[in-house]
This record gives structure tokens, sequence and C-alpha cells, in this order.
């Protein structure tokens, strides 16, 4: 099977990878390429396609190998399998990269719940540690001064803005974000159907019906077309006997083709679609919180809090040529506790200042640090620059300890101050539980 390759995507990696074989005076090169995007648009298996057609050896790494109980196991391995692509190059003669899926899952940090640990710092350390120092790549507890053979590294995910900046910085890794135009998306979707002899009207048809979908929905919409022949099958030979007839059978049951007509194919789609929608709207998980915030005594979020949530979906949507829709927004990311802070949209600038004017705080944001104080829990100050709001890294500005109004509010009118163009926040924190009972913006750049 002939599968496509967009020539964007050959042209980014043929680029990256002979480069990084070549000596070039003077010119010192990014060791990284990273390629990201939105899910499902083949990010993986354009990478494969072109390793198979540059005749690449690949080491792979996935982004679950990237954490362990053992503090130092991920980035030993990254430096091991790194050694190995560069012993490849060496014994087999032939260009060698080292892969690394999903970055961002096994090193990334999405939000405040996310755990930073030890082997994430680590991870991080690595990376930078064999971009700046290629050819001198060591393994723990041993030292070899002889240099080893610079292996460019590939690594995809889904938002780099999540992974600790001096990685992704300029110089270490070369950033591609792959979003197939519809000539690419009509060619890969081509490739999917081609043992189904469709036309390349018939692709068109299909791509043109669904212009919001990722590439991996083809073929999801492609698998389901079978599902109605093993269907029939179950219940022909009966659910008793399935086991026997599929799995170590002499006579294992075959398949006529099935019907791949457009008709068919769009009513198939239209019935995923119509499950993607239901994921967006039961939204359960909002509803098991808000049962365990009852449960547990505590009151559901007021509108203020609900207003805050994050309206935008984390991933970026595709655009379609002449197409304003996108995808529908992802549920807001529930906690336990709290709402936390919203995510910035990248391309809409920031609201107004919403509970204090030059320094001063409102009446409002006044009464709710008195309500916290009264029922005895601790008011904290958090601040973030625009930058890392994004990321929901906020910083500690200061800790109330006491329960005196007058005080707390000269506290939080010192961090205003402080930090006028920054985004600051109050968080009111139960010390019995140790949870946070409440997180309010009160100021935005």
């Amino acid at each position: 099977m002939a599968y496509y390759i967009a020539p964007r995507f050959l042209d980014k990696l043929a680029v990256h990878i002979t480069k990084n074989f070549l000596d070039l005076p003077g010119v010192r090169m990014p060791l990284i390429l990273g390629v990201h995007g939105r899910k499902g648009e083949g990010k993986t298996f354009q990478c494969e396609l072109v390793y198979e057609r540059m005749g690449i050896e690949a080491v792979h790494i996935s982004g679950g190998e990237l954490e362990s109980p053992d503090a130092g196991d991920p980035a030993r391995l990254i430096r091991l399998r790194y050694r190995e692509a560069a012993e490849l190059v060496r014994v087999r003669g032939v260009m060698t990269v080292l892969m690394i899926n999903d970055l961002d899952a096994g090193a990334g940090r999405f939000d405040a719940m996310t755990q930073y640990t030890v082997n994430t710092q680590l991870v991080n350390n690595t990376l930078m540690n064999i971009a700046d120092t290629p050819t001198n790549v060591q393994l723990p507890g041993s030292y070899d001064e002889t240099p080893i053979r610079r292996v460019p590294i590939i690594v995809t995910g889904n938002d780099f803005s999540t992974l600790y900046e001096p990685l992704i910085r300029e110089g270490r890794m070369e950033k591609f974000y792959w979003e197939p135009d519809r000539d690419d998306r009509v060619g890969i979707v081509s490739g999917i159907f081609e043992p189904d002899n469709l036309s390349k009207r018939d692709i068109e048809t299909l791509v043109d019906t669904f212009p919001t979908q990722a590439i991996d929905f083809y073929g999801a919409m492609r698998s389901q077309i079978y599902d109605e022949q093993i269907r029939s099958f179950i219940y022909e030979v009966g659910l008793d006997n399935v086991s026997r007839r599929v799995v170590n059978s002499t006579n294992p049951p075959t398949f006529r083709k099935p019907d791949f007509s457009v008709p068919h194919l769009i009513e198939v789609g239209h019935r995923i679609v119509r499950e993607q929608q239901r994921v967006q709207t039961m939204r359960l998980g909002d509803q098991y919180n808000r049962a365990l915030r009852e449960k547990s005594g505590r009151d559901a979020p007021s509108p203020t809090d609900q207003a805050a949530l994050p309206q935008d979906p984390f991933y970026r949507a595709y655009q379609g040529p002449g197409n304003g829709h996108q995808q529908p927004p992802s549920p807001a990311m529930a906690s336990g506790a709290t709402a936390s802070a919203p995510a910035c949209p990248i391309d809409s600038p920031p609201t107004s200042t919403n509970g204090a004017t030059n320094g001063k705080l409102k009446p409002e944001t006044i009464d709710q640090m008195k309500q916290l104080l009264n029922q005895g829990y601790r008011v904290g100050i958090e601040h973030v620059d625009q930058r890392r709001f994004r990321t929901n890294a906020w910083q500690t500005c200061a800790s109330i300890q006491t329960k005196d109004i007058g005080e707390a509010t000269a506290a939080l009118e010192k961090c205003l101050g402080s930090f006028p163009n920054e985004y600051v926040r109050i968080i009111g924190v139960d010390s019995k539980s140790k949870q946070r009972i409440l997180e309010q913006i009160i100021q935005r750049p």
C-alpha cells in the first residue's frame, strides 16, 4: 500500500536530518526537531513514512517511558538509546534518528495538578545536555572520552508550550507545526482508502463533508465499515463459538468486501461525529465532581467561579479552506475542590481588571476575603506573568496569617502594587483538609 507523504513534512524532516549529518563549518544547527500539532493528524505516521522513504533507522522512546519509580531511570534510558542510535550509524553506515513520541505527555506540565517530579527535571536537563554536546553523551557511573556520532532527535507532541522553555529555545530545538492543508488531507485520505478503489472525487467529497476532523477520523471510519460483517459473523456462529473460530482456528473466517460507497461512508462518519459530540456535551466529570463537593459539605462554584472556567479548546481546531467552523470546545477541567485558573486563549487579549482598580481593592473582593477569614480559612495570594499564565505556573506572593481584614487588605494591595502588570489571584485554603476551596483572579494585566 502506497501511503501519501506530505511534501512539506518530507522537506522539513529531510533537511533537518541531513543537515545534522553534514559537517558545515561555522554553522551551529539545532539537534532536536519538534513536530507539534493537534491530535490525530498523523505526525508519528508521517515521520515513519519519511524514515522508510529515506532508508533511516529509528530508535524509539515513548512518552510513557519518561517516568519511573526509580529516580534517574528515564534520563539514563535517553542517554542509552541515544548511544545505541550513534552505534547503529557506525556499524551499519546508515542515517539514524532518536525519536521520542508524545514528549509533552511525558515531560510537560499542563496545569497545577500535574506532578513535577525529579525524573521530569532530569529528562529536560538530559535532553538539553545532549542538544548542547551531541558527541559527548555519557552514561551514569562511567566516562568515555571517545566522541560518538551526532544523531538528530525527532520529538512529537501536541502542545510544546507545556515543556520547559530552555529546552525548546532556538538553537536546541527547531519547531515545526504540522497542520495538513486540504491537498495534504486529500492525499493522506486517498492512501487510507486506496484498497477500496475510491476515486479522487469521492475522497474530496469525504474531506469536504468533515473538514474539521483529524486524519485519524477517516481511519476510524474505514474500520467501522467492517463492523456490520463482523456483527453478522458473531451472531451467525453464536457467541459461545466465536473464540474457537477466531483463535488458533484452522479455518479462520473470511469476509467479503464491504460497501464503500460515499453515502455509506458519510453515514458512518456522522455516527462517529455524534459520539464525539456526546462526549463533549455530557460532561459527566463535572456532575461527578459537583456531587463530591455537595457530599463533602462544600458549596457548588459560584457564578463568578463558573465564569472563570476555561471555555476554549485546549488544542487548536483545524480550519478548512473557507470554513469558519471549529471542533466543539472541550469540557473545562474540573477539580474535586475548585476550578483551576483559566487558560488564556493564544490569540485573544486578556480582559480588563476585575477585582482591583489602580492597586485598590474593590468592595466585593474585600467582602470575599472577610468571608474566608470569618469561616476560619487561610488566605493566600499568588501571581503570574502573561507567558506563564498559559501553563498555570502561579507563584506565591504572600500568605496571610492574620485574621484582621485590615492587615489582609494591606498585604493584598502591596502585592498588587508589586506586580501591576501580572495576573494576581486570592486563594482560600482549608487548613484541616489541606485543600483549596477558592481560586479567584482579582487582577488581569
